[in-house]
């Protein structure tokens, strides 16, 4: 299962967050929007900072982080030790096909100003921490449906 879902630029700065299960309660008392933040941070500095010749999965407190560079942005997803990384690697890539689809080449700069569109497709194709749908072609037209509908 997805506990959260990442998409950061070389600089750290968090373009897309999606948690599907809140972070873990920390000892010190902070808020879940403060250990976010913290997580965040410490993902960015996790894979930023790996080297190429290593794989893209990194075991992280509980769960296991699967990532992948594109361009200067950074898509990283947190699973369940115990799931399949290739399969959430891929799952990664077809996000990233989407988006391109969408935007027709996409760049840091689509995400950032259309965030609502990034999200619903988003929605579209993962579901309380788990894939709903696989075609790229029917996610992108159940969101030009939604489009119309707006």
């Amino acid at each position: 299962m997805i506990r959260f879902f990442l998409l950061q630029n070389r600089q750290g700065k968090t373009r897309l967050s999606k948690w599907y299960v809140p972070p873990p309660q920390s000892t010190t008392g902070t808020t879940n929007e403060v250990e976010k933040a913290r997580i965040e941070a410490e993902v960015h500095r996790l894979v930023t900072a790996r080297d190429k010749k290593y794989t893209n999965f990194i075991e992280y407190n509980s769960y296991k982080l699967i990532y992948r560079r594109y361009a200067g942005l950074f898509f990283t997803i947190a699973v369940d030790i115990a799931d399949n990384e290739l399969s959430y690697l891929e799952t990664v890539h077809l996000f990233v096909e989407l988006l391109d689809s969408y935007f027709s080449n996409v760049c840091e700069l689509d995400i950032v100003f259309n965030f609502n569109k990034v999200y619903s497709i988003l929605d579209e194709f993962m579901l309380a921490g788990e894939m709903e749908e696989s075609s790229k072609r029917e996610i992108l037209d159940r969101v030009k449906a939604m489009e119309k509908m707006e």
